[in-house]
């Protein structure tokens, strides 16, 4: 725990030495929230049928994708951002000599990011209740058994994003692939319904989709545990097959840049 505190308080101290940019962070998050306030006047009543299963409201919908997407961005871009940062400072070398296991430097990386994007979540959620009449009738424990699922689903591909940058050292594959599928067909700005057959059948193929769909029903209709356990055993899965083949990659990655010497080379 010395450790992991110690991550925590280097994170904390060095992004709010940059003050400006950190009060900047919450003031785009009220921006962002009325492009879409707006944007949602637009929505006719022919996108009611898509949105009757999450309230029937299109900027309930969005601001629910708009909050939680953060923690796919943290679950995708952290690890591999944070290591990027420790090669090009030289401080991953020297970490990695250290006694310190494998597993808690790189986890450890991302609490900040982690504990970060959770506090713009309650900003997103209060400002939605108390500025624009967003209505939450939340099954609260579901929601947080299924942020739980998210964020260990998220940072298992986030640490083989990793693996591809301490072996390529630029050019990860799984961040831009996830990234752009993930927006594509997670449905972070619209339901999944709305696309064509066949790109819903891919949707299922990527743990966001799971995440959004079952975070909406459980705050914004107040589903239950029975009704959203489809989605839950969905995320249950994908965890327990992307965590230990992602310790596994980076394990191996890890390795390699040892062998060839370029552990420290960026």
């Amino acid at each position: 725990m010395t450790r992991v505190i110690a991550f925590l308080r280097r994170d904390l101290l060095l992004q709010t030495s940059y003050r400006f940019a950190f009060v900047l962070q919450f003031a785009g998050i009220f921006f962002n929230m009325l492009v879409f306030y707006f944007l949602s006047t637009l929505v006719g009543v022919g996108a009611a049928p898509y949105l009757e299963p999450y309230g029937g409201d299109y900027f309930s919908f969005v601001l629910i994708g708009l909050a939680f997407a953060g923690y796919f961005g943290v679950g995708l871009n952290s690890f591999s951002a944070n290591l990027r940062d420790a090669q090009t400072t030289g401080t991953l070398e020297a970490m990695l000599m250290t006694p310190t296991s494998l597993r808690t430097i790189i986890l450890s990386s991302s609490l900040y990011d982690y504990g970060f994007v959770t506090v713009q979540v309650f900003i997103y959620l209060i400002l939605g209740v108390a500025l624009f009449g967003v209505e939450l009738s939340g099954n609260v424990p579901a929601a947080l058994v299924i942020l739980v699922l998210t964020i260990i689903a998220m940072t298992a591909v986030g640490i083989m994003a990793a693996s591809f940058i301490m072996v390529l050292k630029r050019g990860d594959p799984v961040t831009w692939l996830f990234n752009s599928i993930g927006l594509l067909l997670g449905g972070v700005y619209y339901p999944v319904s709305v696309m064509p057959e066949w790109l819903q059948k891919l949707s299922r193929l990527i743990p966001v989709t799971y995440s959004l769909d079952a975070m909406r029903r459980a705050l914004l209709t107040g589903a239950s545990f029975q009704e959203l356990m489809p989605d839950i055993l969905a995320l249950v899965m994908f965890s327990v097959v992307l965590v230990p083949l992602s310790l596994y990659i980076f394990r191996q990655a890890v390795y390699r840049a040892k062998v060839d010497g370029s552990l420290a080379h960026f």
